[in-house]
Order: C-alpha cells, then structure tokens, then sequence
C-alpha cells in the first residue's frame, strides 16, 4: 500500500548551484527508482539555520511530496544520511488533512504569484503609527 509523504532536506551551503541541482536530481531520481511518484517538488533556497549546525549557519532548502511503499523512506533516509552534502532531513506520513492543506496552500501562492487580486481588493494595511493617530484623534 502506497502512503504520500513529504520530505524536507537541507543542503550544504558551500556547494556551487549545478552541485545543488545535482544532489537535488539524485534524491528525486531515487524516489523514481523506488517505484515512488513524486507530486511535487520546492526549492526553498538558501535561508538562515535557526542555529548552527556543523559550523555553518545558512543551507539550501528542498522540499519533496511524493508518494511510495513506506519501507522505501527507510532506503531515503538511509541515502541522507550516507551524502555528506545533506546537513539535517526530515520526513512525515501525510494524512488526508495535511494533503488538502498542502494543495490549498501551493494553490494560494500560484494565486499571489499571478497577481489575481488587484491592489484595490487587498486591504490596505495600516502601520501603527496611523493606527495610533487615528485611537487619539477619536
């Protein structure tokens, strides 16, 4: 039986970006031979480690949603943790809640990313100064 898992892995910051995308193929290329389907696929880029890990404090972040048989994530991580250029990786089952979250949320940011709402339909945000201008003059 088949389980849809999501997968975030985080890369060295010193490699150069063909030696991401190529680390990046290798784990998809991976899933592909386990008899997995990858449904989607984010690169995240470089960001800050929310502390340091092995003396570096950014990392290149990648994320994986795919779905295969759960003796296969054992084979995944074991691949993790055996390349040198992964820093720290985590997967999770995905229920049926975590799905349709996902889904919502690649479908919002494929919205804001198009810009379908005007300027005029967003609310304008106000900062706090306007906000305590406005409470003193009241």
């Amino acid at each position: 039986m088949t389980n849809r898992y999501e997968t975030v892995f985080i890369l060295t910051p010193v490699l150069s970006e063909d030696q991401t995308k190529e680390a990046v193929k290798k784990f998809k290329d991976l899933i592909k031979k386990g008899r997995g389907k990858v449904h989607h696929e984010e690169s995240w880029g470089m960001r800050k480690l929310a502390y340091p890990i092995q003396k570096k404090s950014t990392g290149f972040y990648h994320l994986f949603e795919f779905e295969s048989d759960a003796p296969f994530v054992d084979k995944l991580e074991t691949e993790y943790r055996r390349d040198e250029r992964v820093l720290r990786f985590m997967t999770v089952k995905m229920d049926k809640h975590h799905v349709a979250f996902a889904e919502r949320r690649r479908n919002k940011m494929a919205a804001g990313n198009t810009g379908d709402a005007p300027a005029a339909e967003r609310p304008a945000r106000r900062s706090r100064k306007e906000e305590n201008v406005n409470e003193q003059n009241s």
